[in-house]
C-alpha cells in the first residue's frame, strides 16, 4: 500500500496489485452504481475480467453498499454494508479483481478496508475531515471525489489530510461541478489541475453528466455524454476512469440516466485506449508544470 513520487511530481498509488500514475497503464474503476444481486454483479464482473485481461489497462470493480446521497427517502439505498461487503467479497474472490465502494462515516472506514482494495470518498462528503483521516488511518488508498462546489486547488487540503493520516496513498476524481439548478459542467482544467498536487487524477465520465433533481424526486442524466467526455479527460492525460456500467441501465434503481449499457462498455473502453496510446506517444502530462 506504499507510494511513490516519480521525476514528475506525481506519487504513484498502489492499488491492489496495481500501481497507478505516470508509466502505469490505465486504472479503470468500474461497475453498478449500486449493488443488486449476485446475477447483475456476475454479468458485470465477466466483462470486466475480460477486459482486464489487456496489458494496457487494469480494472477495479465498483459498485455501493449504500446510496446515501438519495435525492429522495424513498430511493432504493442498496443492501448495507454487512450484506453488501459480503457480496464485494464474493467479486474479488470469483473475479480476481480489486474492489471499491463507497464510505460515508468514519465508522464504516475499517470494515470496509478489511474488503476492499481502494475507499472511495463521495464527493458531497470531501471536505468532512474526520471521514477523510479516518478513512486514510486504515492505510488503504483513497479516490476522494472533488466535491461539484469546490475549487480544484481547495483539494490541496484534502490531499493534506490524507498523507497526514496514512501512507496508502490518494487520488483526486473530478466528477462535474455546479452549473446553475439541475446541471453539471466539466471544466478540463481541474484535471491537471489538480495532478499538479502530486496525485493521480480520476475522470468520473458517469456521474459528469448527472442532472441533479430532474427526475421527479430523482437525478437524471445523459448517457450520450459519457464517452465524448470520456474521451477529452484521456487524451488531457488523466491517470484513472470511472464509470458505472450495468446490464439495463434503465431497471437501475439509482443513476440508470448516466450509466453505459454493458453491452456497448468493452467498445467504449477500447476506443478510449486508443486516444491514450497516442496520447503517451507524445509524452505524459506533467503535472508539476500545471501549477496554479
Amino acid at each position: 500500500m506504499s507510494n511513490s513520487e516519480n521525476s514528475s511530481g506525481v506519487r504513484t498509488v498502489s492499488v491492489g496489485p496495481y500501481r497507478c500514475g505516470d508509466g502505469q497503464p490505465l486504472l479503470l474503476i468500474a461497475g453498478p452504481c449500486v449493488l443488486q444481486s449476485d446475477e447483475i454483479s456476475t454479468q458485470i464482473g465477466d466483462v470486466l475480467t475480460r477486459i482486464n485481461a489487456r496489458e494496457d489497462v487494469n480494472v477495479v470493480f465498483k459498485a455501493s453498499f449504500d446510496k446515501a446521497n438519495r435525492t429522495s427517502a424513498a430511493a432504493i439505498r442498496g443492501p448495507g454494508m454487512e450484506q453488501g461487503l459480503t457480496m464485494l467479497d464474493r467479486i474479488a474472490r470469483r473475479t480476481g479483481l480489486p474492489v471499491t465502494t463507497d464510505i460515508h462515516l468514519p465508522g464504516q472506514a475499517k470494515a470496509v478496508a478489511e474488503v476492499c482494495d481502494l475507499l472511495q470518498i463521495p464527493a458531497f462528503l470531501a471536505r468532512q475531515t474526520d471521514l477523510i483521516v479516518a478513512a486514510a488511518e486504515t492505510g488503504r488508498p483513497l479516490n476522494v471525489k472533488k466535491g461539484q462546489f469546490m475549487a480544484p486547488e481547495d483539494m490541496r487540503y484534502v490531499v493534506d489530510k490524507a498523507r497526514a493520516a496514512g501512507d496508502g496513498g490518494v487520488m483526486l476524481c473530478e466528477r462535474g461541478t455546479f452549473f446553475g439548478y439541475g446541471r453539471l459542467v466539466n471544466d478540463m482544467q481541474a484535471l491537471p489541475i489538480m495532478r499538479s498536487l502530486g496525485v493521480p487524477v480520476v475522470f468520473d465520465a458517469t456521474h459528469s453528466v448527472q442532472r441533479p433533481g430532474s427526475g421527479q424526486g430523482s437525478t437524471g442524466g445523459n448517457r450520450e455524454m459519457v464517452e465524448p467526455l470520456a474521451r477529452a479527460a484521456v487524451a488531457i492525460g488523466i491517470d484513472a476512469i470511472f464509470f458505472e456500467t450495468h446490464p439495463d441501465p434503465d431497471s437501475s434503481p439509482s443513476d440508470g440516466a448516466n450509466m453505459v449499457p454493458l453491452d456497448r462498455f468493452e467498445g467504449l473502453v477500447d476506443r478510449l485506449l486508443q486516444i491514450r496510446h497516442t496520447i503517451l506517444s507524445v509524452g505524459q502530462l506533467n503535472g508539476t508544470d500545471q501549477a496554479p
